[in-house]
């Protein structure tokens, strides 16, 4: 009980007029909470492997 919990600040979130704000991609398939991770080729979802390639 007598520990505390550090926060750490979030790139994926933040709170604008007292509401959260996602900041990340989501994943179209898989919905809101699932979020791409960024590659310097591609995004990728780890939870389905969707994937977007930029054009060159």
């Amino acid at each position: 009980m007598g520990k505390h919990t550090v926060v750490k600040k979030s790139s994926k979130y933040s709170i604008q007029d007292g509401k959260l704000k996602r900041e990340g991609r989501t994943c179209p398939k898989c919905g809101a909470g699932v979020f791409l991770a960024k590659h310097k080729d591609r995004v990728h979802c780890g939870r389905c492997g969707y994937a977007e390639f930029p054009k060159q």
